[in-house]
């Protein structure tokens, strides 16, 4: 029988809250531990290994100093990476600068006078650049064109920098970030961000940094489930995909918050070596699952270059689209999605459900469908190639770009809804698409999976029970089944496969309409997995394929859901309001667009950061009301 339809929470009773001054020792000790963790990994004998943030670090710390110089030498002899050589030489200058000697600061400002970086074309490749040149040109504040790579005197690069790191605060905080909510690109954000907080020397700018740090941070917080980014995400790599707890923003979350294990990683390692101490209100805001909750988001897609469509918006010139995130999270999984369609190109997860592990390393805690599609209309609406060239020029460094087994996509062919712990996925795909099915990932990691002659399926991964009702039957493969990845296509995309990448099955469905229901649940709500299972299959469903895709669906707590393809989804009869979605709204953060302001809560604190005028405004309510 069902006994509460989301339950506070499974089988792993909620610890009792800290308080600030243990969230901020917890921390401190944390920071330590990471420090000395990275530290271990030194071998101050092999000149021939470590990378500049190891070379940052021992510089910071006044460790194997000949090792340190040596391997500086080394990475700025010919340096390669553009932005990404960047933002750690930032850092060995700034974090290292008490051991740098005259001699290390002459191997760096030559490489800076020689070593032309690109700027790259992503969000993220442009944050990294900027947040860079502007610290590196703070460094030597008078320096002649002559004496940069670009040409440019110090103060130009510093007015160029400052100017895009301001406007792309403003948009981000008022419209939200294209590349949204990426539990790997979280990285490079997080990095640029922290470096600004730590070193720049411009008040405002700095200020303006730390305030879009908590930002980035608070826009993980909400939809984080034990350490895990959940939801809908712009971008992810096939292993992130299979195994989320490899993807940076998990070994933040621990440094951040203490949740899962600890794991070595650029981002972490700058947060610890900035100085940079997270408010508590975050980590309260992160780990308090003691109540389901619904959290939506307004994010944006990449500028659209090319084909931007009859609902494109434009903002500061550059064409773009809505992109309607909501997320249901409880202590026991976090489903969450975006409404389907060309968000991002290349990478986007439309949706997925992760399931809570204390410790997710090494497991695969998540489900997810998609239309693996691939087309020069989505390569040259997001990019400046041309239209017989572009998709092979993607492929060549997202070698499953055009593959029919690939585990990441959009597609202008799909249409996703979801209300509270149910979602609906509709598709039309037309004749002469390369790949008319759909791949439903399933994890070695789910126990009970069961194909019920009702025609769903069933399955259970940690304490969340999962039923998935595909419209037109399929059949089983391995989710690698082209063989691409497990034979080494793409270098690092595909490393480690045999660990990550083995022992799961996707379901293929074929059909040029198609669709699906899924429908999660607390395994606490039901007597046992089959009274779960009994639930689903007597609840009210119907749906047709002819002309496009229609579902009719009654959750498991009476809520009524009906979609179609190519029209607004209803509630209880009700459609959904696509107009009016918010920025940021749940029970932990309120964000209305267009207005750079922010507001977080959680219990009697609430924090406001109106990136208008640059005030941080946190209120205590002791009213026992």
């Amino acid at each position: 029988m069902v006994t509460g339809v989301g339950s506070v929470h499974g089988s792993t009773p909620p610890a009792a809250p800290l308080s600030d001054g243990e969230i901020g020792f917890a921390f401190q000790a944390r920071r330590a531990a990471l420090i000395e963790q990275y530290l271990t990994r030194t071998d101050p004998t092999n000149m021939e290994r470590g990378g500049l943030h190891d070379v940052a670090l021992n510089f910071a710390q006044g460790t194997h100093l000949e090792w340190a110089r040596s391997r500086l030498r080394a990475l700025t002899a010919k340096p390669t990476g553009a932005m990404f050589w960047m933002f750690p030489m930032v850092l060995t200058m700034h974090a290292g600068e008490p051991h740098l000697n005259d001699d290390d600061w002459a191997v760096i400002r030559e490489a800076w006078r020689t070593y032309f970086p690109y700027r790259g074309d992503t969000e993220n490749h442009w944050l990294m650049y900027y947040a860079s040149i502007y610290l590196a040109a703070e460094i030597w504040p008078d320096l002649p064109g002559s004496e940069w790579y670009n040409g440019k005197s110090s103060a130009e690069n510093r007015a160029e920098a400052k100017e895009y790191l301001l406007e792309s605060i403003r948009i981000t905080t008022a419209y939200g970030r294209g590349e949204y909510d990426s539990p790997n690109y979280i990285d490079p954000y997080v990095s640029a961000l922290t470096l600004l907080v730590g070193w720049c020397r411009d008040p405002e700018l700095q200020h303006k940094a730390q305030m879009m740090l908590e930002f980035e941070l608070l826009d993980f917080a909400v939809e984080n489930i034990g350490g895990i980014y959940g939801g809908a995400h712009s971008r992810i790599y096939p292993k992130h995909a299979i195994q989320p707890s490899l993807a940076a923003s998990t070994a933040l979350a621990w440094l951040l918050w203490g949740q899962g294990e600890m794991q070595l990683n650029g981002s972490a390692l700058i947060v610890a070596l900035s100085g940079y101490t997270p408010p508590p209100l975050l980590q309260h805001i992160a780990t308090d699952r003691s109540k389901p909750y619904v959290h939506r988001e307004l994010r944006r897609t990449r500028w659209r270059m090319r084909h931007a469509g009859p609902d494109a918006v434009e903002i500061a010139g550059l064409k773009t689209k809505a992109v309607y995130k909501y997320s249901y999270v409880t202590a026991d999984y976090l489903l969450g999605s975006s409404q389907g369609g060309l968000l991002q190109p290349i990478q986007q997860q439309t949706w997925s459900h992760v399931w809570h592990e204390d410790k997710p390393l090494g497991l695969s805690n998540t489900f997810f469908a998609l239309h693996p599609y691939f087309s020069a209309l989505e390569g040259t609406m997001y990019f400046g190639a041309d239209w017989d060239t572009v998709v092979d020029l993607i492929a060549r460094s997202k070698v499953d770009y055009n593959s029919p087994d690939k585990l990441m996509s959009g597609s202008p062919h799909e249409q996703v809804f979801q209300h509270e712990s149910t979602l609906i996925g509709l598709y039309d795909i037309p004749a002469g698409t390369d790949f008319p099915h759909i791949n439903t990932f399933f994890s070695r990691d789910l126990t009970h999976r069961t194909e019920d002659d009702s025609g769903w399926i069933f399955a259970q991964g940690g304490e969340s029970y999962i039923a998935y009702r595909p419209f037109v039957a399929g059949e089983w493969r391995p989710t690698d089944w082209t063989g691409l990845l497990a034979g080494g296509a793409g270098a690092w995309i595909s490393s480690g496969h045999t660990e990550w990448g083995t022992g799961h099955q996707v379901y293929v469905s074929e059909s040029p309409q198609n669709g699906y229901i899924v429908q999660i649940a607390t395994a606490d709500d039901f007597d046992s997995f089959e009274a779960f299972v009994n639930a689903v299959k007597a609840l009210p469903f119907e749906f047709s394929l002819s002309p496009v895709a229609t579902a009719s669906f009654t959750t498991l707590d009476g809520t009524k859901l009906r979609a179609t393809y190519g029209e607004t989804p209803t509630v209880n009869g009700r459609r959904v309001d696509y107009d009016a979605w918010p920025l940021f709204d749940g029970p932990f953060a309120q964000a209305t667009p267009g207005r750079n302001e922010v507001t977080l809560r959680h219990g009697d604190t609430q924090r406001r950061l109106n990136f208008r005028d640059g005030s941080i405004n946190t209120t205590i309510n002791s009213d026992d009301e």
